[in-house]
């Protein structure tokens, strides 16, 4: 399959999803359906091929399976096969959307880069909720993310060579990561534990302003650590291997927008201003950690003389990796 094609099976795939979800409701309510089914299946083989292609697999054959797996699901018509395939899809949608990413030289090519990862993950995000999944919100949302993590770092793993390719700096990010995942997950479960009765209503209050004057609220996980996680491993790519590691916590954005929709008491519009929202502080977060890693590891960009040395920096930058259509090894 030709770039262009897989190009114009998705567009159609994404315009058919719209489409279907648009006309939920009302008389055209059969045709959203076949529409829906056609859509997701559409997206999963198509995100299929394009993982299959990134990483070096074999495209044709898992696309096939794709392709009759999504067809036996629709036949049988079951909440469960549903429910499963709509996993599946996400997950697929989460780790494709960070693999699909190309090392950057300069910062506004790492905020390109998560505007490629998020685009990939919304066209996803509505193949997922296409498959209409019943489902418990907190179980299915937490299997996304953990079927995605594992997913990203065996693949990661497979493109460092192995344990040897994460050197002290990998390490050290790793664990650090981690420690950010833990945490943005299990805060809200710390203050209810631990936190003072004021503190929980001041943040509870803030987060009701937030969402009755600017929408919605943003995601902590895709603050804190997936989009600077992206932005740091997408820029650290261009100058050392490690910046693979770093992009693995990258599913902490794609995974919750590949989600996003099929919670039920949240509207198109807050889950994209809360993506969005989240976006804007995450990039805040990456520039300040690729400023700390420059400032560590490169030249001081301070006078004429710094600059020019962060000018050769950024121009001898160019570690290789193959372009965003070809297999990454």
């Amino acid at each position: 399959m030709g770039v262009a094609t897989w190009l114009t099976v998705l567009v159609a795939a994404a315009v058919a999803l719209v489409a279907a979800i648009a006309g939920t409701e009302g008389p055209g309510r059969v045709t959203s359906t076949w529409l829906a089914d056609a859509g997701a299946i559409a997206v999963s083989t198509a995100y299929t091929w394009g993982l299959a292609a990134r990483t070096g697999g074999r495209p044709l054959v898992f696309s096939i399976l794709t392709l009759v797996l999504g067809g036996l699901v629709v036949g049988l018509d079951t909440d469960s096969l549903r429910s499963g395939a709509a996993v599946v899809t996400a997950v697929l949608t989460a780790v494709f959307a960070v693999m699909v990413t190309v090392p950057a030289v300069h910062v506004l090519g790492a905020v390109r880069e998560n505007v490629v990862a998020l685009l990939v993950a919304a066209v996803g995000s509505m193949a997922t909720v296409a498959w209409a999944p019943v489902v418990n919100l907190d179980r299915f949302e937490y299997t996304v993310l953990g079927l995605s993590l594992v997913a990203s770092f065996l693949t990661v793993f497979r493109l460092g060579a192995g344990w040897h390719g994460l050197g002290t700096r990998g390490v050290l990010t790793v664990v650090a990561g981690s420690l950010m995942l833990a945490l943005t997950l299990g805060y809200a479960e710390l203050l209810r534990r631990y936190g003072t009765e004021g503190l929980v209503d001041q943040l509870d209050d803030a987060v009701r302003w937030s969402r009755h004057h600017l929408g919605a609220f943003p995601r902590p996980i895709v603050a804190l650590l997936g989009v600077p996680a992206l932005t740091w491993g997408t820029h650290m790519r261009a100058r050392r291997r490690q910046g693979w590691w770093v992009c693995a916590f990258g599913v902490a954005l794609t995974a919750p927008v590949a989600y996003a929709l099929v919670d039920p008491g949240r509207t198109v519009v807050e889950a994209t201003l809360a993506t969005v929202y989240g976006a804007v502080i995450g990039f805040a977060v990456g520039y300040l950690l690729i400023r700390v890693d420059l400032r560590l590891t490169g030249p001081r960009p301070t006078g004429p003389r710094g600059r020019r040395l962060a000018a050769t920096e950024e121009a001898t930058a160019v570690r290789p990796e193959p372009g965003r259509t070809h297999a990454v090894w």
